[in-house]
Order: C-alpha cells, then sequence, then structure tokens
C-alpha cells in the first residue's frame, strides 16, 4: 500500500514547506517573511522588475505584489521607480540595504541547504540536483508542448 509521503507533489511540496519554514526561522532577525525574501532572491536574478513581472516570478496576483512591495517599500529593502517607456508602470529596484544584507542572506541560504542536505553523500546531492533538474525541464517541455497546439489554434 502505497503512503501519502511516497507521493511526488506531496513529498516535493512538503521539502519546499520544510526549507521555507527554516529560512523564516533565520530570517526573522532581518524582519523577513518567506514571500519577501523571494521577492528579493527574483530581484537579485533580474537586477529589477515590473510588479507584473514579479507576480508572474512568485505565482501571485498582482494586488498580491503590489502589497508585498509597499511592505519592502516602507521597511527600505526596495524602491519603485519610473518606467521611462511607460509612465503607467513602476519598476521594482533593490535598495542599498538589499545590497548590504545580500551577504548574509545568502549565508543563511547555504546554511539551511547546508541542514537539509545532511547526511547525503556527494555524488547522492549531485544525483537529486540532477534528478530534480529533469524532472524541471520535462515539465517545462510538456507546458510548452501543450500550449503550442492551443496558440496554433488561436490563429
Amino acid at each position: 500500500m502505497e503512503k501519502p509521503r511516497d507521493k511526488l507533489g506531496l513529498v516535493l511540496h512538503d521539502a519546499a514547506r520544510a526549507m521555507r519554514r527554516a529560512f523564516e526561522r533565520r530570517a526573522v532577525r532581518l524582519g523577513l517573511s518567506s514571500a519577501q525574501w523571494r521577492l528579493l532572491v527574483h530581484l537579485w536574478r533580474e537586477g529589477q522588475a515590473t510588479q507584473a513581472r514579479l507576480a508572474e516570478l512568485l505565482e501571485i496576483e498582482p494586488i498580491s505584489v503590489s502589497r508585498l512591495v509597499d511592505r519592502m517599500e516602507t521597511a527600505g529593502w526596495v524602491q519603485r521607480l519610473p518606467d521611462p517607456t511607460d509612465r503607467r508602470v513602476r519598476i521594482i529596484a533593490p535598495t542599498e540595504r538589499m545590497a548590504e544584507a545580500r551577504d548574509e542572506i545568502l549565508y543563511m541560504a547555504d546554511e539551511i541547504y547546508g541542514v537539509a542536505l545532511g547526511g547525503f553523500q556527494p555524488a547522492e546531492r549531485e544525483a537529486l540536483m540532477l534528478a530534480l533538474g529533469r524532472l524541471i525541464e520535462n515539465l517545462n517541455d510538456d507546458e510548452a508542448a501543450a500550449v503550442a497546439p492551443a496558440r496554433e489554434a488561436n490563429r
């Protein structure tokens, strides 16, 4: 009989939730929620982004991003800048505070990854990362394949 923990989706969800909670326990000293630190990570990767782009990356509604950015702007983590090409749009950009906290946040992430991967041999760690990467590629390829016929039907 298959146990609930044997279901891939549940295991991945539980692992992601456990990592978020571990980070939140450590990030409390910076006053960051998991949604806030995820937004910061996306800004590090993107440099700056519109609220619409952040909503897409975070997979949340634009109004939720707006509220999140409001709190982060008040706390000095991000700033809203005018978009030079569209005056209706605001660009979300990191502040100096965010740049100064980056090393500490990355250290916390490394610490959590160390705990999460405790007891794994280097080959097991590599196999895990390769397997998860392949899983992501498979699902992205499947999504792209499913979207293509819909696009053709709409032409």
